[in-house]
Parts: C-alpha cells; sequence; structure tokens
C-alpha cells in the first residue's frame, strides 16, 4: 500500500467515490454535504489517497482554517479496516502538513474514532457534539 498526495483529476474522482461509499452509502451523509467547495485540487486543500495497487482503500484531507491544519474526510474502505491504512493516512497527513508549515492539527473525530486519534496523539478539545446525526468530538495536535 502506498500513500499519494493527490494531484490528477482522476485521482480526486477515487477519493470522492470512496468516501461517498463510506460516508453516504454506509454512515448516510447527505451527499450534498459530503461533497463541497473544498473537493477541488489547488485551493489551499490537500488531499491524500491511499492505494492497494490501483484499488483506492483510504482517503483524507487537510486545510488551514482559523490559524490551524484541519483534518477532514478521512475514512478507509471497509475491505481493508484494520490493515492500518488510517495510520498511513494520517502518519501521509502529518508529514505534509509539516512540510508546509502547519504546527497544529485540528479535527472532528466520530466518537467511535476516538481512541485510534488518541493513540496517535491527538487530544480532545472540546465535549461530544453532534455532526450530521453522528456523536463527534473535537481533537488536537501539536506537530513537532
Amino acid at each position: 500500500m502506498k500513500a499519494i498526495e493527490i494531484t490528477t483529476k482522476t485521482q480526486l474522482e477515487q477519493a470522492l467515490t470512496l468516501r461517498t461509499t463510506v460516508f453516504v452509502h454506509e454512515q448516510n451523509v447527505p451527499a450534498e454535504v459530503e461533497i463541497d467547495a473544498y473537493d477541488t485540487l489547488g485551493e489551499g486543500t490537500t488531499h491524500i489517497l491511499v492505494l492497494n495497487s490501483d484499488e483506492a482503500v483510504g482517503t483524507g484531507r487537510f486545510r488551514m482554517k482559523n490559524g490551524a491544519g484541519k483534518v477532514e474526510r478521512v475514512c478507509v474502505a471497509k475491505s481493508a479496516r484494520g490493515q492500518g491504512v488510517g495510520n498511513i493516512i494520517m502518519e501521509t497527513i502529518e508529514q505534509l502538513a509539516r512540510d508546509k508549515g502547519y504546527n497544529t492539527l485540528k479535527l472532528h473525530a466520530q466518537m467511535h474514532a476516538k481512541p485510534f486519534y488518541e493513540k496517535l496523539g491527538y487530544v480532545a478539545t472540546s465535549e461530544e457534539f453532534i455532526e450530521e446525526n453522528i456523536p463527534h468530538i473535537e481533537m488536537t495536535k501539536e506537530l513537532h
């Protein structure tokens, strides 16, 4: 498996297809909310794709928001869960964020994923809240 920074429309389409499968079909997030204005190339958002051969098995993105990197839309294909894909996505995001001069990353973790992010060094910075009918918590990590 390898992680890449998305640079082509085809790669972005692979990521959006995977996100639609996970968030819209599995978690019932409305499609019109899932795909948004930050799903473009070269507009200040960095997109990541994890490939197993040519199959997209993981994706995520980050962008600058309120002085910190905001990690968003992290997901793993059902067929690849439990194989370290989430770690690959987050390690890649963190390295690219460091390379771009980010000092802090923030994210809204679904509550079931909170332990995963805690193992990566993220700390809860909010109470539980609901986003798209799913319980979330804000988490932050200082990059060194």
